[in-house]
């Protein structure tokens, strides 16, 4: 715990005047896929690379965690298991089984901080019926708030009828999922996101561009696929202003709405009333004010994306808005969470 440092004291008097804060994508990286990576033959170099600086921070879930939360005046952290998104080849039994030992060290930390930890389930996507399996025990049995995938699955989104297993659990358990970016397919990445050097195609395909945007059409193919007449109460929620929907909002709903006679509702109010978006990763009042006129405040949850992005910029930027009123501050902060995760209210 942070006593004394400058920018302690500084958050703590920012934060001051919120009541709670609980933020919804912040990542830790589980043993098991740590140890497959290492023992694969993309080695340890890879594993290094894909975590850079943050690997401490990763994988940790106790005091370096709750040292950084104290240091910028975060409450609680709802934590999710970034290992699906390493480029891993792993056959059946050891997705499920890494899956399952994912949620379980998960729930032990949670355990331990049940006040400052919360957690999303980890599924083995490749396996839907074992995923809907792996979430109902990670909801009933380990007190997970619900999942977190990666992107496309062997190249499939969401609405691929071999998913709806999940997504049917899912509405069943009443439990939100939340869809993380991953880097897009290879013939994708191949065909708009290479030409460049290395690395600036990495940015292209990922942080820079291209996930985020495919995340915005995995919401949209969920939509148009007639998932959400089916699962009404099935709740989506996606990080970073939106993944470029609001941007798109009108003019998306305006085109679709001539074409769209097999849906029971404008493509907007799908929108509207299943996708919940997070300021994870993006701290601009602009963009901020642009999801919050596009999806309302109920809407909006407050993120961070921790560790790749600090806990101190993004709790200054919630603090720092002059656009919001302090009553919408207290629902982006931890009202809307406590009320779609079902959280125990700050006592």
């Amino acid at each position: 715990m942070v006593k004394n440092s400058y920018y302690g004291e500084m958050h703590r008097l920012w934060t001051a005047l919120i009541e709670r804060i609980i933020t919804l994508e912040d990542h830790f990286l589980a043993e098991g896929y740590r140890n497959l990576m290492s023992l694969s033959n993309q080695g340890e170099g890879i594993l290094n690379f894909v975590l850079g600086r943050v690997r401490n921070q990763l994988e940790d879930l106790d005091s370096i965690r709750l040292r950084d939360m104290e240091t910028a005046g975060i409450d609680m952290q709802i934590i999710s298991n970034l290992g699906p998104n390493l480029p891993l080849s792993l056959s059946r039994t050891e997705e499920i089984m890494v899956a399952q030992e994912a949620n379980n060290q998960l729930a032990t930390a949670i355990a331990a901080h049940p006040d400052r930890f919360g957690g999303f389930a980890t599924l083995p996507m490749s396996e839907p019926q074992a995923a809907s399996k792996e979430l109902e025990r990670a909801v009933n049995a380990l007190g997970m708030k619900g999942a977190m995938v990666f992107g496309t699955t062997n190249g499939h989104f969401l609405d691929d009828a071999s998913f709806f297993p999940i997504l049917e659990r899912a509405n069943t358990l009443d439990v939100p999922i939340y869809i993380h970016p991953a880097p897009p397919p290879e013939a994708v990445r191949n065909a708009y996101y290479s030409g460049f050097q290395s690395a600036v195609n990495v940015i292209l395909a990922g942080p820079g561009w291209g996930w985020h945007q495919e995340v915005g059409i995995h919401v949209l193919r969920l939509a148009l696929a007639g998932v959400f007449d089916r699962l009404p109460n099935l709740h989506i929620i996606i990080g970073h202003m939106g993944e470029m929907i609001p941007f798109m909002f009108e003019r998306s709903d305006h085109w679709f709405a001539p074409v769209l006679k097999h849906l029971r509702k404008p493509l907007r109010d799908y929108m509207l009333e299943n996708v919940y978006v997070t300021t994870s990763g993006i701290f601009s009042e602009a963009v901020m004010d642009l999801a919050r006129r596009t999806f309302g405040v109920d809407r909006i949850l407050f993120s961070v994306d921790y560790p790749f992005d600090r806990n101190e910029t993004a709790v200054a930027f919630l603090n720092n808005l002059s656009t919001v009123t302090a009553a919408e501050k207290e629902k982006i902060a931890h009202l809307n969470a406590e009320r779609v995760l079902k959280l125990k209210p700050k006592v």
